[in-house]
């Protein structure tokens, strides 16, 4: 199901600022040179799917994807204007580094980029964990939003079945 967030009631959390500085995770806008690295970490996670999007999202100028780096590592990324306008997603954050606020830095962050941008309400398209959602950025559920904009996608190629 999707979710709807109020772009316009965000704000930057400074405990969240902080408590990212303090475990020296960096949020920041991804840069196409680094679209490779961002792909090869998305797609064992993940899934191809999410890199495609992930794809359209760094290739977008400015770029609407943000990655999440700890000790040179990459940890986590969020995107948005991936699969259609006004949509958060994909995002995602590695098992070791989840639990300790970064996918909720990531989500403010991302979310106040497409506010800068111009956009009063995002969609967040799948919502995964709902709960999270409504607890981090008072999103609601928008009936009948199932499967909505996915309605009709093509099944991805499994690398044995593409050729040459």
């Amino acid at each position: 199901m999707d979710m709807l967030v109020k772009l316009y009631e965000l704000k930057r959390d400074p405990a969240l600022d902080s408590r990212m500085t303090s475990q020296a995770v960096v949020i920041r806008r991804v840069l196409a040179p680094e679209l490779p690295a961002l792909t090869a970490w998305i797609v064992p996670r993940f899934g191809a799917g999410w890199a495609a999007e992930a794809t359209a999202a760094t290739m977008r100028q400015p770029p609407t994807c943000f990655i999440a780096i700890q000790a040179d590592q990459l940890i986590g990324f969020a995107c948005h204007e991936a699969t259609a306008k006004g949509f958060f997603g994909p995002t995602g954050v590695d098992q070791a580094a989840r639990g300790k606020g970064v996918g909720h830095a990531l989500l403010l962050e991302t979310l106040l980029d497409m506010h800068a941008q111009g956009y009063a309400y995002g969609v967040i398209g799948g919502a995964g964990p709902m709960e999270f959602y409504r607890r981090s950025v008072g999103a609601i559920p928008i009936e009948g939003s199932v499967p909505g904009i996915y309605r009709g996608m093509l099944p991805l190629a499994q690398p044995s079945e593409v050729s040459d």
